[in-house]
């Protein structure tokens, strides 16, 4: 029998095949942690059936959902993760706005492990063997200031696909993550290669799945103050 949680929507991310769905349950108006729900695939992302509305549409970030888990389903880092039940559908209670953001929002500090990166990125890679100390993989931060790259990562070794890479400050450190929000993707790629600068913003913050002996630090979902997520 299904157990109902009422979480903030913070993430609705590309991953793989379908999505990974984040956000922080509420008990008594106020968040009490990290809650993901995953499918029982083999890399558990959530499809478009699994996750919609009665009405067919999409979560959206920022969207209060009751959602129908089954069971917690902890995996190494991700000890967020809890079982969806596939044959409900999810139920929309409502929105909050920018304002509610800042009580959401974790702690500053490091973003779980600093000092390795990749040969674009900056604090994006975790070796496994320091990530399996860690119990968490999200989290909201907030940042004055987001300058999003796009370019072809992988343009000297032949591949011309485009990527778009958010770089920020926080907690003392610099960050060059991925990004993994679609609607930002998306409005970003359909722009000239280059760099753009966005002004103060929440960013949720996952670690993905396991990929060559690393863990790598992505940005799942940019929250603007000037209307909240991108459309």
């Amino acid at each position: 029998m299904a157990t109902v949680k009422r979480i903030v929507c913070l993430a609705n991310s590309r991953k793989l095949n379908g999505r990974c769905v984040a956000g922080k349950e509420l008990s008594g108006g106020q968040p009490v942690g990290w809650i993901r729900p995953v499918s029982t695939r083999e890399h558990e992302e959530v499809s478009e059936y699994e996750r919609q509305y009665q009405d067919g549409s999409d979560p959206r970030v920022l969207d209060i959902l009751d959602l129908p888990l089954l069971d917690p389903s902890p995996k190494a880092y991700q000890q967020e993760n809890w079982l969806l039940d596939p044959d409900q559908y999810w139920v929309n209670a409502g929105r909050v706005s920018w304002d509610d953001l800042q009580q959401l929002a974790d702690p500053i500090a490091p973003l779980w492990i600093n000092g390795h990166s990749t040969y674009n990125g900056i604090n994006d890679r975790i070796p496994l063997s320091l990530a399996s100390s860690l119990t968490s993989s999200l989290r909201l931060v907030r940042v004055d200031r987001l300058v999003l790259s796009v370019f072809k990562p992988g343009q000297a070794f032949g591949n011309p696909k485009r990527r778009v890479q958010g770089r920020f400050h926080h907690g003392g450190a610099d960050y060059g993550l991925w990004i993994t929000d679609p609607i930002y993707e998306r409005r970003y790629l359909a722009k000239p290669d280059g760099t753009y600068e966005i002004g103060e913003s929440f960013l949720t913050v996952s670690l993905g799945e396991p990929h060559n002996d690393a863990c790598y630090k992505l940005i799942a979902a940019v929250i603007e103050r000037n209307g909240g997520t991108a459309t």
